[in-house]
């Protein structure tokens, strides 16, 4: 099962140990679901639309995957 996080600092301290982070927008909704994927466990959290691409910049993972309904996108952290 999956560990939901509602802190944004904790979830950036979870980065930093994660192997491969996906994000999953859902325009419907508004929000996007952050998936940090560790050795042991898969980490999520929900962040709004508005608010994701600053979110993404402080997350310091290597690898950040976007999922689309139709494709992958990799994409690189601007640091």
């Amino acid at each position: 099962m999956p560990i939901e996080v509602r802190n944004r600092e904790e979830f950036i301290e979870i980065s930093v140990r994660a192997s491969e982070i996906r994000v999953v927008r859902n325009e419907k909704e508004g929000i996007a679901k952050v998936k940090a994927r560790t050795r042991r466990y898969l980490y999520t959290i929900k962040v709004p639309l508005n608010e994701l691409s600053d979110f993404l910049k402080k997350l310091k993972c290597n690898k950040i995957v976007e999922i689309g309904k139709k494709e992958k996108k990799e994409v690189t952290p601007s640091s």
